[in-house]
């Protein structure tokens, strides 16, 4: 059982490896193609979106190397390896896309300033393979993305690019049409809206992990009633639950039981209940009413 599970999880972490791979090359030979398509017809709109695409490219790169690094064994001076770096990651991947936002808002408010005429039939045929890429790139890590931060910034970045192609598409079609150029900065100002309603979550989350705060889908009244509901534990207290990374976290706590004969048993007892509740990497310090350090000398 346990090796067939070992199995299982190794397999999970080459496919969403290969993953990655194939999202960073598939969206680098799109900024190629967006960048000579935008040179070629003279389009600032291409060239900036292909300057966007190339910055999640850089994104997608920079979540892969989190993600390789979390596996790197622990050493003397990283005593937890580098599972943090997969935090520090999913912060700047939620900055990354806040700045691109910024930037959406910027080019399309310059645009409603000062409309320009653009070539709708080559913005929109550019824009379709966008979508495709875009959007494909984002069901590859659609099935992971509540597990890991970082999978999750890579979804969102993949998703949130498939909607600014869908929305330039739209824009492309619809001024080869009928000329209006002031669509293309509306349906921009209106994606990058939904960018940041999206991209909020994501931010939160990474500042609260950045600064060892409780994990999101973890309570700390839960978990303290989870571990008082133990006949023989009697208080808890100097409990800390943080992340080591983005997929494993950590607690501490004093434990005050009314028997330390107890105390391997009670260990057990209480890392199996706290492994259920996602928490893997636990220290406990057990002691008596009599000699607890809560009363006495802990400050």
């Amino acid at each position: 059982m346990a090796h067939n599970h070992e199995h299982q999880h190794s397999h999970a972490i080459e496919s969403l490896n290969k993953a990655f791979i194939i999202g960073i090359v598939l969206n680098l030979s799109f900024v190629l193609i967006e960048f000579g398509a935008g040179f070629y017809y003279d389009s600032l709109g291409l060239l900036s979106d292909a300057g966007h695409n190339l910055g999640d490219v850089a994104s997608l790169f920079l979540a892969l190397l989190a993600f390789r690094l979390a596996r790197v064994k622990a050493s003397p001076k990283y005593t937890y390896g580098y599972k943090k770096s997969t935090v520090l990651v999913s912060l700047l991947n939620a900055v990354i896309l806040l700045i691109a936002v910024g930037a959406i808002l910027i080019e399309s408010l310059e645009k409603i300033k000062n409309p320009r005429p653009v070539e709708g039939s080559a913005i929109a045929w550019v824009a379709g393979i966008g979508v495709f890429i875009n959007a494909f790139t984002a069901m590859l890590f659609m099935k992971n993305k509540e597990k890991d931060l970082n999978i999750k910034g890579a979804y969102l970045h993949m998703a949130a690019d498939a909607l600014v192609s869908v929305g330039v598409l739209a824009s492309g079609m619809i001024i080869s049409g009928t000329g209006w150029y002031i669509i293309d900065p509306i349906i921009g100002i209106t994606v990058a809206i939904v960018i940041l309603i999206s991209t909020w979550n994501l931010l939160h989350e990474s500042v609260r992990l950045s600064l060892d705060g409780v994990p999101v889908n973890i309570s700390s009244k839960d978990i303290k009633e989870l571990i008082s509901d133990i006949a023989e534990v009697k208080s808890i207290h100097h409990m800390h639950i943080w992340a080591l990374s983005t997929t494993e976290n950590a607690m501490t706590a004093h434990i005050v039981v009314s028997n330390l004969d107890m105390m391997e048993e009670l260990k057990l007892q209480i890392k199996e209940r706290l492994k259920d509740a996602g928490i893997c990497h636990v220290t406990l310090e057990f002691e008596t009413e009599q000699v607890s350090c809560e009363s006495n000398y802990c400050i």
